[in-house]
């Protein structure tokens, strides 16, 4: 899927790009770097056009894995790529960070994306083109702070309970992930799933509840209000036409019945029902 993209230092120095998992966040990213060792080799690049600048140093923080040999976990080695880049930076760089922190909590990991991104645009004597992707849909909040951060997402298409991947990068921010469609997709069992949804509801609404003035307040989600789901039974009920059917089923045996006896079992019940 062709996707254009502008970087330049004066008035689209970074992209925040959100999306959806599996939507292409992260080949768009590597698409982009492959693109411009391809163009300063002298090779041609699958595009219609390009106008590429040259780029000195080409950075990324793709990936996640640990260094057990070294004894790192995974959050430490994503620090010490992080730090390794910010350290060497400069005008012609070329950045990719994909999902910045989030190997640690959730706050935490706003919080060290958040500031990286600040730091990029603010420290006075580098400004790196840079691409970021992220699932924290609150730093889209950036591109309204700083001039030279822009939202862009992948798109998607909703229809009716599937998600339609679109690939098609977008001006503007996201707000959906749908990990939890694409943990459906990856065969996770139905259960985990309905129970996931039932959760996801449950925070979405507290987030909800909890914003003033219409300005959403960053909040931790109370977990511990979280309901374990409800399952009745059919027989929590004063009516005593449920006694009946109750103490029709218990006196079943159906080890010793046939499918006809069972049939005129079944109709059976079902008319002492509308009765």
């Amino acid at each position: 899927m062709p996707n254009d993209v502008y970087l330049d230092s004066e008035t689209q120095q970074v992209l925040m790009i959100t999306g959806p998992n599996m939507s292409g966040k992260s080949a768009l990213l590597r698409q982009t770097a492959l693109i411009c060792l391809m163009a300063q080799m002298g090779s041609y690049v699958p595009a219609r056009s390009a106008d590429i600048g040259l780029v000195d140093k080409v950075f990324t923080r793709v990936g996640a894995s640990d260094n057990i040999s070294s004894g790192e976990s995974t959050f430490m080695v994503e620090m010490n790529e992080t730090a390794s880049i910010m350290n060497n930076i400069s005008d012609r760089s070329l950045i990719l960070l994909d999902e910045i922190g989030r190997g640690t909590s959730t706050y935490d990991g706003i919080s060290i994306a958040w500031a990286i991104a600040e730091y990029l645009h603010n420290n006075g004597f580098a400004r790196p083109k840079t691409l970021f992707a992220t699932h924290y849909h609150e730093l889209n909040e950036l591109a309204e702070q700083f001039d030279r951060i822009k939202n862009f997402n992948v798109a998607v298409r909703e229809s009716g309970q599937k998600v339609i991947f679109l690939r098609k990068l977008s001006p503007g921010g996201s707000q959906h992930s749908f990990g939890i469609h694409v943990a459906k997709m990856a065969g996770m069992p139905r259960s985990i799933v309905e129970r996931a949804n039932h959760i996801l509801a449950q925070l979405e609404q507290q987030h909800i509840s909890k914003e003033d003035n219409g300005v959403a307040q960053v909040q931790r989600p109370d977990t511990k209000s979280i309901q374990s789901p409800l399952q009745l039974s059919i027989f929590e009920t004063v009516d005593p036409l449920a006694g009946k059917l109750k103490e029709a089923l218990r006196d079943l045996d159906l080890n010793t019945m046939t499918p006809i006896e069972c049939m005129l079992k079944l109709n059976e019940l079902r008319r002492m029902m509308e009765e």
